[in-house]
């Protein structure tokens, strides 16, 4: 009797894992889809900008406003490719490794997830900063708005740090290629 109640309990435990599963493959077809839809904004906006320049060429605001269009054109693949990130990499930790990706693609853990995330969030808020930087216009907000992104990049910055002390800085790389297992575990 205690058998088949075990048994029972442990199908029912494979059954909700495997709805665990769909729910994130849908997360994953939303995250993917949204990094498919910026990307496509991304291309026919820049068709948009580009062929506006070239019918305005040698006016003096053309060049600002395709280097600013390129600046906001790079923010949103950066988004994008964060969405590309998290789609892929909760998909490898929940579903199963992923084949024909590059081998920074794979995430091990998701710890390593959040480590390649937050390292695409640096480099976005970066470049949105140089954007606004672009735009600006002489007065004292970009010093505010400079503070409050240095203040989340130096946030995360710190996180990350923790992180690796926490985890070990291999815990990220993932297996060293040509080693063995044993030679490969980390103390």
């Amino acid at each position: 009797m205690a058998q088949k109640q075990a048994a029972r309990a442990t199908r029912m435990l494979a059954r909700a894992f495997g709805f665990t599963r769909l729910i994130v493959e849908l997360g994953v077809f939303s995250s993917l889809a949204f990094s498919l839809a910026l990307f496509i904004v991304a291309i026919v906006q820049a068709y948009h900008t580009i062929g506006d320049a070239f019918r305005h060429l040698g006016e003096p605001d053309t060049t600002k406003h395709l280097l600013v269009a390129a600046v906001e054109q790079a923010d949103t693949l950066l988004v994008g490719v964060a969405l590309l990130i998290i789609g892929l990499g909760l998909q490898g930790l929940f579903v199963g490794r992923l084949q024909n990706v590059p081998e920074w693609l794979h995430v091990d853990s998701f710890d390593d997830l959040k480590q390649k995330l937050l390292g695409v969030v640096v480099t976005a808020l970066a470049v949105n900063f140089f954007a606004v930087a672009l735009e600006w216009k002489g007065d004292n907000s970009i010093l505010v708005y400079g503070a409050a992104i240095a203040a989340v990049i130096l946030a995360v910055g710190v996180y990350s740090s923790v992180l690796s002390r926490i985890h070990g800085p291999l815990a990220h790389a993932g297996p060293e290629k040509g080693k063995s297992e044993k030679e490969n575990a980390h103390p």
